[in-house]
């Protein structure tokens, strides 16, 4: 069996994915891993690309995106956290099941996906599918998913308060 080393958390910063990472954190305390912490701004605009009248987003826009989603991403664990899981934070832009498994591919020494799995339903994920369901089938490494309502709560989460 491998070693894991690194545990990469997919981060769309709801709820669900801050009790990923918290599960993570605690995993990662267990197995004296690191954490990378990725969060992908998908460009609402990227749709309208293919359509005969496409108006280009603002000038900026996914510039701004992406440095919000990192001050938000830079706000999920306190400076003490992040040195000991020496967690690194990481935004991109595009579509989330493909810069997941970008970023694992380029990184190979993540041994471990954590993510949840709550996110797009009903139409949204019949039509584009989920990025959980692309990430376990395609992930070149082990992916633990956690649904909203299918996991305890990490002891980690008890000791923030």
């Amino acid at each position: 069996m491998a070693v894991i080393t690194t545990i990469l958390v997919p981060t769309d910063l709801s709820a669900e994915s801050d009790r990923a990472l918290a599960y993570a954190c605690d995993l990662a305390h267990a197995l004296g891993a690191s954490l990378h912490i990725l969060h992908v701004v998908e460009d609402p605009f990227a749709a309208g690309a293919f359509m005969e009248m496409y108006t280009p987003p603002p000038a900026g826009y996914v510039d701004r995106m992406e440095r919000d989603a990192q001050a938000r991403l830079d706000t999920l664990l306190t400076p003490e956290r992040k040195a000991r899981y020496a967690a690194v934070t990481v935004t991109r832009i595009g579509a989330p099941a493909r810069q997941i498994l970008e970023y694992v591919r380029e990184h190979p020494a993540i041994g471990l996906i954590v993510m949840a799995t709550a996110g797009r339903g009903g139409v949204a994920r019949l039509m584009m599918g989920s990025v959980a369901d692309k990430v376990v089938r395609t992930a070149p490494c082990p992916v633990l998913t956690l649904h909203r309502d299918e996991h305890p709560q990490p002891a980690s989460a008890h000791r923030a308060a």
